[in-house]
């Protein structure tokens, strides 16, 4: 056996074996705090900015909302843009969503702006505009720039090819060497986003929930679950096992965290976000999350909302789409469980 297949097999067959063992043999109430540290280490830490003044860079009157771009820093020596929407009339502090974008342009994406920053008058593209789609439901939302696409490439890339799709490449391979991971370093920023969301007045910081659609699903999903505060998650176009999707298609990089898959698989992860509410969404024709791992995972999570006794707290829709965002229950969900007493 030359080629590597069956070792491949027998190491996830070995690590899946030894998560039912320590599963079997630890404590809910155990398992789940060290899973959630170990989630922490194996991303890497990051230095915090605390002295950061945040800068407000432009305010446009849009249809039905405002829309603010703010510069944030959640480490030294790097700074970051969130566009921050506000429904028009806002009476009284509102439910608020981090919104995060996955592979693309960055957060004009689902602003619905084009790169230039100029108004997106086609037919929106896989994200659909989300984050307009939720502020034109009532709630505030902040949408950061995610490093290594758009305007946050590395000119390194930049300078080899000004058309480079994205950095994720070099920023994920060198912060690896140095012991940190480029989801790591996402999900810091996208703390800080969320930390400065709950801080606006137009904002009810008890009722702040999370959307992310594919790489910003895996952003989401180690967010929510750091940060118990979070109140909704909807994960669209990501949730799925390593096995089945990670593993058997060919993904970015920025997908790989060195030593997670030693501590649990996906879905098990995924269901740390328990019992807080959680929707998954997911079209039946994506190629890079198949349907069939979603549902493989999907039913796995939905047994550990049972076993946390929130059997309603979650739920899923498999629409009738490829790689894209639906929304066709999830908007709708979000604003609905925020909104809850």
């Amino acid at each position: 056996m030359w080629h590597g297949d069956s070792l491949l097999e027998k190491l996830y067959n070995e690590a899946v074996n030894q998560h039912q063992a320590d599963s079997g043999r630890e404590l809910r109430n155990e398992r789940r705090p060290k899973l959630k540290a170990a989630l922490r280490e194996v991303i890497g830490q990051f230095e915090s900015n605390p002295g950061h003044v945040v800068k407000l860079l432009e305010r446009v009157q849009c249809d039905g909302y405002v829309r603010e771009r703010v510069e944030l820093s959640a480490t030294p020596e790097l700074t970051f843009a969130a566009y921050v929407l506000i429904p028009d009339h806002a009476e009284g502090p509102l439910p608020g969503v981090l919104a995060i974008h996955g592979h693309g342009y960055g957060s004009r994406e689902i602003v619905g702006l084009l790169k230039d920053g100029s108004p997106d008058e086609a037919e929106p593209g896989i994200h659909q505009h989300f984050a307009v789609q939720l502020v034109k439901r009532g709630m505030v939302v902040i949408a950061p720039d995610v490093i290594g696409f758009g305007e946050r490439r590395l000119l390194a890339d930049l300078e080899l090819d000004p058309n480079a799709p994205s950095s994720c490449y070099n920023l994920s391979t060198q912060l690896m060497m140095l012991g940190k991971t480029l989801t790591g370093l996402r999900v810091t920023e996208a703390l800080k986003a969320y930390n400065y969301l709950a801080s606006r007045r137009e904002v009810n910081a008890d009722r702040i929930g999370v959307m992310g659609f594919s790489g910003g699903g895996l952003i989401g999903y180690v967010t929510s679950v750091l940060e118990a505060r979070i109140r909704a998650t909807v994960l669209t176009g990501f949730t799925n096992t390593v096995k089945d999707s990670i593993f058997a298609v060919h993904h970015c990089i920025d997908n790989y965290t060195p030593g997670l898959l030693v501590h649990a698989e996906l879905p098990e992860l995924i269901g740390l976000i328990a019992p807080r509410p959680l929707f998954l969404e997911s079209g039946e024709r994506d190629p890079i999350f198949p349907v069939a791992g979603f549902r493989k995972a999907a039913a796995e999570i939905k047994s550990i909302y049972e076993e946390e006794g929130a059997g309603d707290k979650l739920e899923t829709d498999v629409f009738p789409g490829a790689h894209e965002i639906s929304g066709r229950l999830s908007y709708n969900w979000l604003k609905r469980t925020l909104s809850a007493d």
